[in-house]
């Protein structure tokens, strides 16, 4: 896979929440984080980007470990828009080095992890980190 990869993950941080775990959450999905952290008026906003398949190979190990490929699939083909895919995870399960897909808001008391993939072409990159099974 040759193409420009680039993920953005995003998560608030809640005034009761520890900033180090939310990291520890998103580092346990994705690789090579480069993080930037924005105040807000109640916590705060934590970012990070990653460039490349590589960014998304712990992710592409979960989905195996957990054997969630098909639920994977259409949570990410629902999610394509233009050249992007959305979706959300659950931040407490990623927490503990899991993947749970979320809904953008309501589903997660802390509320979830924002993930953005840019791509060429979305429908390759979802073939690759989850292939049909059956």
């Amino acid at each position: 896979m040759e193409e420009e990869v680039t993920v953005l993950i995003e998560a608030e941080v809640n005034p009761t929440e520890d900033e180090a775990k939310v990291k520890s959450a998103m580092e346990n999905i994705f690789s090579s984080l480069q993080f930037e952290v924005k105040p807000l008026k109640r916590g705060s906003s934590l970012t990070a980007k990653t460039k490349g398949t590589d960014g998304l190979t712990k992710l592409y190990n979960l989905l195996r470990r957990d054997r969630i490929r098909d639920a994977t699939r259409s949570v990410l083909y629902k999610g394509i828009s233009g050249h992007s895919i959305i979706f959300y995870l659950n931040k407490q399960v990623a927490y503990v080095g899991h993947v749970s897909f979320s809904q953008p808001s309501g589903e997660s008391p802390l509320g979830p992890i924002r993930v953005e993939i840019h791509c060429e072409d979305p429908r390759e990159i979802i073939d690759w980190l989850a292939p049909r099974t059956a």
